[in-house]
């Protein structure tokens, strides 16, 4: 899926207003996958640090999370950063575990490659395999993000291999550049948070209409406690 250019080095998703509450009271939860050395951690923080209220929370094994402002709402996010060990090759089957749980505890995921590592880039299409496989019947959002934008004379990635392989895998792709170009970065995450908030709008109108056509059931033991009433009353009068 291509996205409106909005310069020559950055993609930007379009992000649309919402005319009833975007987002619901439980937790945003998404996960920053990729290769070491492109960003992720930058990303986060850089978000973080900008859209907020009160301080961040660092949590065990890389959790952040925070109540933000997105488009005047305030949301729980809580994003997962992921180490950079993590290889396409060796090393891969050993972290596949823990890459495992990760993805079945998102909601959303950023994969991130640098622009100037091609090896990031080919690592993106395993980890996007490996999430449907985790979901395989889930349309749960992936972002693909090529990172360091504004590193153009160490490019090694160009923008339309970025874009093919977004075709390919049927995902959005965005170009930033974390370090000199916030507002990439926030329509990163405001993006991926509006596409996981529609996943539970839908959820929760499906448990709606479930227990819309479950037939109210009756008082216990109401046909009988009329039978007795109607027996007493006649005794009565005798």
């Amino acid at each position: 899926m291509r996205l409106p250019t909005m310069s020559n080095n950055f993609l930007l998703a379009p992000i649309l207003e919402c005319s009833s509450p975007c987002f619901q009271s439980r937790d945003i939860k998404l996960a920053v996958l990729g290769a070491g050395s492109v960003g992720k951690s930058a990303m986060i923080v850089r978000f973080l640090t900008k859209r907020f209220i009160g301080d961040y929370e660092p949590n065990t094994g890389n959790l952040y999370s925070r109540l933000v402002h997105v488009e005047g709402d305030q949301v729980s996010i809580q994003i997962q950063d992921t180490p950079g060990f993590i290889q396409v090759q060796e090393g891969f089957v050993q972290v596949l575990d823990s890459l495992s749980r990760c993805a079945k505890w998102a909601e959303g995921f950023l994969l991130v490659y640098s622009i100037t590592d091609y090896s990031s880039y080919q690592f993106i299409r395993p980890l996007y395999q490996h999430i449907r496989k985790v979901h395989p019947d889930s349309k749960i959002p992936i972002v693909i993000v090529g990172n360091k934008g504004d590193l153009l004379h160490a490019r090694q990635v160009q923008t339309d291999e970025g874009i093919q392989l977004a075709n390919e895998l049927g995902s959005v792709f965005l170009e930033i550049s974390t370090s000199e170009n916030y507002h990439g970065v926030y329509d990163v995450f405001q993006y991926l948070c509006k596409e996981v908030s529609k996943l539970h709008n839908h959820s929760s109108s499906g448990d709606r209409r479930r227990s819309s056509i479950i037939p109210r059931p009756k008082s216990p033991n109401m046909q009988d406690l009329k039978r007795r009433f109607k027996q007493a009353l006649s005794s009565k009068v005798k």
